[in-house]
């Protein structure tokens, strides 16, 4: 079995076996955490609870106004490289047929070179967040390992990606393989590390939201 059939076959089977576990495992360990009950009286319905929680979900994609001056560039590199992965992941044609393949869905690609670009792009933005954190004195002190093995498996399928489409450094079915199992590396670490906040994120956000609309607080 060469490489790239191993990361096409066993390989792939297993990270999406382990992301799926994994993330369940994840949602049950949450939703078992016991909470305290909550004796005060409601001030907002089920409605404007729902309504709290989808709200919060996207005002916390922006920074309350007196962090924004401090936050201006970290914002603008996440925002470059969130927005640049999915413009690469849902946008390029082989990934649009990868996801057919595997789901049944499908939808028009990009053009190749815009993809390309972003791809460079998110890669430069990468590097610059990880710069920031290795030398700024307060991101340094928290950073962990987590942090960066977390930055090093979202920066490999890009880097790869990228190297597989130049044809730079190997043989094209290499560079591919290489690719795919990078990829495959970034799905079995998402459960289990910061990556994790790619699903969690709305669900966290969307209780606080549902509490303090419970509460009669602003979100």
């Amino acid at each position: 079995m060469t490489l790239l059939e191993f990361a096409r076959g066993p390989g792939l089977q297993w990270s999406l076996v382990i992301l799926a576990v994994g993330m369940m495992w994840r949602l049950v360990g949450i939703l078992a955490l016991k909470h305290k009950p909550d004796f005060s009286e409601p001030r907002a319905g089920g409605g404007a609870m729902f309504a709290g929680a989808v709200k919060t979900v996207f005002t916390r994609m922006v920074y309350a106004k007196p962090f924004r001056t401090q936050t201006t560039l970290a914002s603008l590199l996440s925002y470059v490289f969130h927005i640049g992965l999915a413009i690469v992941v849902f946008g390029f044609g082989p990934h649009i047929l990868f996801i057919r393949d595997l789901t049944g869905l499908s939808w028009p690609n990009l053009p190749s070179g815009m993809i390309y670009l972003t791809g460079v792009i998110t890669l430069g933005a990468l590097v610059a967040l990880l710069i920031r954190r290795m030398t700024h004195p307060v991101l340094r002190l928290l950073s962990n390992f987590d942090d960066y093995f977390s930055w090093l498996v979202t920066v490999l399928p890009i880097a790869t990606g990228l190297l597989a489409v130049a044809h730079l450094g190997a043989r094209y079915e290499t560079l591919l393989g290489l690719h795919i199992l990078s990829v495959e590396l970034l799905l079995v670490w998402l459960p289990f590390g910061k990556l994790g906040h790619a699903f969690l994120v709305f669900v966290s956000r969307a209780t606080t939201g549902a509490v303090f609309a419970r509460r009669g607080a602003a979100t």
